[in-house]
């Protein structure tokens, strides 16, 4: 196996593909990228058995081959290579050669054939949505996904299909995310999966701002993909809750507020947030909002917003993390934020995109 290639070229694809290495592998061929070339391009793969993502790239094919290197090893080398022009060659024993001209290095590989094969998805029906679609209304749920290990199911985010519609929903018990995308293309079947935190943040991190990602299921695993980058995942297994009813009815009693500013105000509140004291505190009044923070030992801040109110007066306390990651993920110049009493729910309500928080008892 040899091949030519830029640096530039090639460390991207070893970024994009060696992020699902896990560092304490238990099975050292886990620790390596799989190199090999199909026709005139090179695709790379990593995997933990779990989520595994492969991505192709066009290089200059001298010997066709195949070879697993150390993902993280081969990658700083090839960070820290002088010149943009690199040819890699495999020899005997799975020695590879990395060579610029004035600069070579020598490692070694494992055999190709230990690498685990990534299922294959033939004969699947593929559903498309745009890339930007699919990235919007992730940046809006995948902040509510849960990280607490006994409660495995809440570990991922919901992905509901029927007709042309996708709903995501993401929750970790305080809170509730739901938001929803239109398919390019109607589909006459209903899914539901659960797809976990780890394979969102590589579909974050791939999604571009142009173009459809592909997604086919699998015998309880998904495949995206994103065209140059595949990512293949197993789901999990179990029943979502039904979160639908935890979201509540429209409310008459409704804040409309600038985004931004309400967004900066509970950000300097919650400079005074301690893990004891973590809860900013909301006042309602008429066109006026009063965001403020008392922390013992600490200090105090206090400050009012022109808002549109019309509700009763009341006063309500909340994990200030909580707002700022929906203020953060809105693309709206307003917040409408729906409130009812001080031990209830309150509700961001914005086109295809619900967010229901908890409020926390003040101190």
């Amino acid at each position: 196996m040899k091949f030519r290639t830029s640096k530039e070229n090639l460390l991207t694809a070893i970024q994009k593909v060696q992020s699902v290495i896990t560092a304490k592998s238990v099975l050292p061929i886990l620790s390596n990228i799989l190199l090999e070339t199909q026709g005139g391009s090179l695709r790379l793969t990593a995997t933990d058995l779990d989520i595994g993502i492969s991505c192709l790239i066009p290089v200059n094919i001298l010997e066709q081959g195949m070879v697993t290197v150390p993902a993280k090893r081969f990658g700083d080398i090839i960070k820290e290579l002088p010149s943009d022009d690199v040819l890699v060659n495999i020899k005997k024993n799975n020695q590879v050669t990395i060579d610029t001209g004035s600069c070579q290095f020598k490692i070694l590989g494992l055999p190709a054939d230990e690498f685990p094969k990534l299922p294959e998805f033939k004969d699947k029906e593929v559903i498309k949505i745009s890339q930007a679609g699919l990235k919007h209304i992730l940046s809006l749920t995948s902040f509510a996904v849960s990280f607490d290990e006994t409660r495995y199911i809440l570990n991922g985010i919901l992905f509901k299909i029927h007709k042309n519609k996708l709903t995501l929903v993401a929750t970790d018990g305080k809170r509730l995310a739901v938001a929803e995308g239109v398919l390019a293309k109607e589909t006459d079947k209903d899914v539901r999966i659960i797809i976990p935190f780890k394979t969102i943040q590589e579909l974050n991190r791939n999604l571009k701002e142009d173009g459809d990602v592909s997604m086919v299921l699998g015998n309880n695993q998904v495949l995206f993909d994103l065209g140059g980058v595949i990512v293949i995942s197993r789901l999990i297994e179990g029943e979502f809750p039904d979160y639908a009813q935890v979201i509540p009815p429209a409310s008459d009693s409704k804040m409309s507020v600038e985004r931004e500013k309400f967004l900066l105000s509970v950000r300097r509140a919650a400079l005074l947030s301690t893990p004891d004291y973590q809860a900013v505190k909301l006042e309602f009044f008429k066109d006026k909002l009063v965001v403020s923070k008392s922390t013992p030992d600490i200090g105090e801040s206090r400050e009012e917003l022109q808002v549109q109110y019309r509700g009763k007066e009341m006063m309500i306390g909340f994990n200030p993390v909580y707002l700022l990651d929906v203020l953060k993920n809105l693309n709206t110049p307003q917040a409408e934020l729906e409130v009812t009493d001080s031990e209830k729910p309150a509700v961001v309500r914005a086109s295809n995109y619900t967010y229901v928080v908890l409020p926390m008892r003040l101190s």
